[in-house]
């Protein structure tokens, strides 16, 4: 397996602080919307309720044809709900798609090269949200956006090319962070955005230009201050190209990548199939509205990044995704349940330990089974087996929730995330060279041996 040459400590910092900072303007910029959905799908219900035949009556038929194949009746709010969701699982099978050719390409004509591209394409993608005056043009904004969003994929393959064995976790949990971070923040900015209106014709034009202007300032400090972590090119003496004779790294396989891709399917399989019905939850059990939804989701996001900053950075990729998966578990256990708030906070506490940890552990795991000429690929696989199971998630799990009601969806998820944890308790290893740290009792009998 080739392998690039050690990164200079001043580069490597140069380029995480690069990577730290974009990332934050990109994902800031993204969670904009999420809070805004139930409104502005509203908004374009309103507008086109009585216009026959626009993309948007057809998908709402379709959608309350499925609604009302249900024994039990669901109320009519849900609607918005059942559509933005319906969104976001088309934004999710467009990332899945595209994943595995944006990390393909990065291997091929270089890191830098393909998140600039990938730039330009949520350029457009925002640029056409700012003028969805139609829920056409909206639902475009939504197919580009997912399609070029490889942001993500290609921070955690640049993070890697710079990072080695040993602070390969760190990184990760840097990536986490600027995640939690975002989620904290970033929704209750683009509600505040949301209540200033410029374009009568889309009252939401606001928020969409200053997701606008986070991305266009993100690209331009992309363009001046990443340099190529991945060369794609050999130096060249008197104007021809000299082959360089590859270092290998005698590094053994220890986890193969259709299992860690597997385990990545299934955990957000679950996991999102979960996370999409805790507003039909926490509606049905405690009335909340959509300030109580986003001082839930706030909590879980500011827990999240404490987590990622303080704990999970210092712990072995593979301990995170064991402690995740249980917390995980537990949670489900938890919401088939619970009966209070307090109860339900509980489960958001260990719903924030879930997110600070599997999918960064998992991210981390997946990078030390791939060297540096094919890690865009194997990276961008393993996102879209998570992005596909973010489609499925939502409309899977909240059919079984209507169908069999909150004690029993939650208790099979339950037992679904013990069938992950049985994955990476019984089939996940730790990398060669990264083993786990030994227990206080192993190292004292040692000793005394």
């Amino acid at each position: 397996m080739a392998v690039a040459p050690p990164i200079a400590p001043a580069r490597r910092k140069q380029v995480l602080r690069v990577l730290f900072i974009s990332l934050l303007l990109d994902l800031i910029s993204f969670t904009f919307i999420l809070p805004l959905f139930p409104k502005l799908l509203e908004f374009y219900r309103n507008t086109e309720i009585e216009r026959s035949g626009t993309v948007l009556s057809r998908i709402l038929y379709g959608l309350n044809t499925y609604k009302n194949s249900f024994s039990k009746p669901i109320n009519d709010r849900y609607d918005i709900v059942l559509l933005g969701g319906a969104m976001g699982s088309l934004f999710s099978l467009c990332q899945a798609i595209a994943s595995p050719f944006i990390g393909t390409l990065s291997d091929r004509y270089g890191r830098r090269t393909a998140l600039l591209w990938s730039m330009v394409g949520n350029i457009a993608s925002v640029a056409l949200w700012c003028a969805a005056t139609d829920f056409r043009t909206f639902l475009a904004s939504r197919v580009v956006g997912g399609l070029s969003e490889g942001n993500v994929q290609l921070a955690l393959a640049i993070a890697t090319d710079v990072s080695s064995d040993e602070e390969r976790g760190k990184t990760m949990a840097m990536v986490g962070a600027c995640f939690s971070i975002a989620f904290t923040f970033g929704p209750a900015l683009g509600a505040a955005l949301s209540q200033i209106t410029t374009v009568a014709a889309n009252p939401f034009a606001t928020a969409a230009g200053v997701s606008l202007l986070l991305i266009v300032t993100e690209t331009v400090y992309l363009y001046v201050a990443l340099p190529e972590t991945h060369p794609r090119q050999q130096p060249k003496t008197n104007g021809h190209t000299q082959p360089e004779k590859p270092v290998v790294e005698r590094r053994e396989r220890t986890n193969s990548h259709m299992l860690l891709n597997l385990t990545h399917f299934s955990f957000i399989f679950f996991f999102s199939g979960m996370e999409f019905s805790l507003p039909f939850m926490t509606y049905d059990l405690f009335a909340y509205k959509a300030k109580d939804s986003g001082r839930l989701l706030g909590y879980i996001g500011l827990v999240a990044s404490l987590l990622q900053g303080g704990v999970v950075r210092r712990m072995h990729p593979l301990r995170v995704v064991q402690v995740g998966v249980i917390s995980c578990a537990a949670a489900f256990f938890l919401l088939a349940r619970l009966d209070t708030e307090r109860g339900l906070y509980g489960a958001a506490t260990l719903l924030a330990i879930t997110s600070s940890t599997v999918v960064t552990g998992l991210n981390s795991l997946s990078s030390f089974e791939a060297g540096s000429e094919e890690r865009g690929e194997k990276l961008g696989n393993h996102r879209s087996f998570g992005q596909f199971g973010r489609a499925l998630g939502p409309l899977i799990f909240c059919t079984m929730y209507w169908w069999a009601g909150r004690d029993v969806a939650y208790a099979i998820g339950g037992a679904g995330m013990v069938g992950v944890a049985g994955l990476v308790f019984g089939g996940l290893k730790a990398p060669k060279g990264l083993q786990l740290k030994p227990t206080k009792d192993k190292v004292a009998t040692e000793a005394r041996a």
